[in-house]
């Protein structure tokens, strides 16, 4: 294929940010590990030709300090390894701990210099796959596509959905400023409270909370009770739960009239419209602040309308209109530009769950990649009972007040 250079979007410019997922199988005797190896490696080989820019490496236009992918061919790492002790010998598989840390292949060369998948047999016969790659090359609806084909393509198959790599798409030229009803929402004011300040990882610890079908149900229902007119989505809810819980974490002494915001992504393609083959980022970081005061003394109904409220400005035209704000701005840090502080990034209903591979569905799987401090993460419910994991990381001092709200709030 003939060398090129892939124009990235503004939206994939500001997400210059590793990742790491990590999946685990089950056994399976018609697919030892070394059947799935096989498999998987061959995938991945035939989906370097229509990801060709997997195999690539970023680099950055020295004239106008954009990003882009030197789609160059250089290939992607494979790695396959073995660990003497079975999958339940591992812990808790939805919590990260330094040992499943490990199943995500680390990278040679920062960026994207090296692309590795790696796949880890256990004596048990499980086995995981761990998969590294830059924020650049998939947001969470796209990886789910070409994890959609590289299953089609480990069974023998054909490709489940063509890619469709035109970041082009997401350029646009000249939006009419009026399209943004709250310019404040574009960039950091400065007086809202960054929650996101560095703190070293010894210092944030991580934890899984499970919310059950029914807590899930009666938060809704406390929700809906007292809202005007607006049903409330689940998200939504869960949202206006978890930040009412962070901020309200806090140490002692807070300044009622503090501003304190929340982050969290929406998929903007069906409000651009982007094609469903899209594989850039179609997302968009959506915020919403509040004081302390009303978060301390406000419903989880009226927290839950600000979230919906945040959501709803990003329209189709308000997103062109920041694009076109956000050209020039260099993008290795765009997550801070466009929010920072607490993040809300939800897998809950993504699918990757229910990839057909040759060897069966995921057993589960995690993000190892979207941590750090005062970070939420919403995964599926792996035990099929339609609940939802939400694994938070916050600073050590913190997530003890911030697990006592967590449920007493649900009350």
């Amino acid at each position: 294929m003939e060398r090129r250079s892939m124009f990235l979007s503004n939206i994939d410019q500001f997400l210059n940010v590793d990742m790491g997922t990590v999946h685990f199988f089950s056994s399976n005797q018609a697919f030892p590990p070394s059947a799935v190896c096989e498999a998987v490696g061959r995938a991945l080989r035939e989906l370097l030709v229509p990801y060709d820019f997997l195999a690539g490496r970023l680099k950055e236009d020295p004239l106008t300090g954009r990003v882009e992918i030197d789609c160059n061919g250089a290939g992607a790492g494979f790695v396959v390894a073995s660990c003497e002790r079975a999958l339940e010998d591992m812990g808790d598989l939805t919590c990260p701990s330094p040992d499943i840390v490990k199943l995500v292949p680390s990278k040679s060369l920062p960026g994207l210099e090296d692309w590795p998948l790696m796949v880890t047999s256990f004596a048990c016969g499980g086995f995981a796959m761990g998969i590294s790659n830059n924020h650049i090359t998939f947001d969470g609806i796209s990886f789910k596509m070409f994890l959609d084909n590289l299953a089609s393509l480990a069974a023998g198959g054909p490709l489940s959905i063509e890619p469709l790599n035109d970041r082009h798409l997401f350029s646009f030229r000249s939006p009419s400023s009026e399209a943004i009803p709250n310019p404040d929402q574009v960039t950091l004011d400065e007086d809202i409270q960054t929650m996101g300040t560095a703190v070293s990882i010894e210092n944030i610890q991580t934890k899984l909370f499970y919310l059950t079908h029914s807590d899930i149900a009666a938060l809704k229902d406390k929700a809906n009770a007292s809202a005007s007119a607006t049903t409330h989505s689940s998200f939504n809810v869960l949202t206006a739960h978890i930040w009412r819980c962070k901020s309200l974490s806090a140490a002692d002494g807070t300044d009622p009239h503090s501003i304190l915001g929340v982050n969290y992504a929406i998929d903007i393609r069906p409000r651009l419209p982007l094609p469903a083959s899209y594989t850039g980022n179609g997302i968009f970081i959506a915020i919403c602040t509040a004081t302390y005061g009303e978060l301390a003394e406000g419903t989880l109904s009226s927290v839950a309308e600000l979230v919906r409220e945040g959501s709803e400005i990003v329209t189709g035209e308000y997103v062109r209109s920041v694009i076109e704000l956000l050209e020039g701005v260099p993008g290795h840090h765009g997550l801070a530009v466009l929010g920072g502080g607490f993040l809300v990034t939800s897998w809950w209903r993504l699918g990757l769950e229910g990839v057909e591979y040759p060897w069966g569905k995921v057993l589960c799987y995690m993000d190892t990649g979207g941590l750090g401090n005062d970070v939420a993460v919403l995964l599926p419910d792996f035990r099929g009972s339609g609940g939802v994991n939400v694994l938070v990381s916050l600073r050590g001092d913190e997530m003890e007040r911030f697990e006592k709200l967590f449920y007493d709030l649900l009350k």
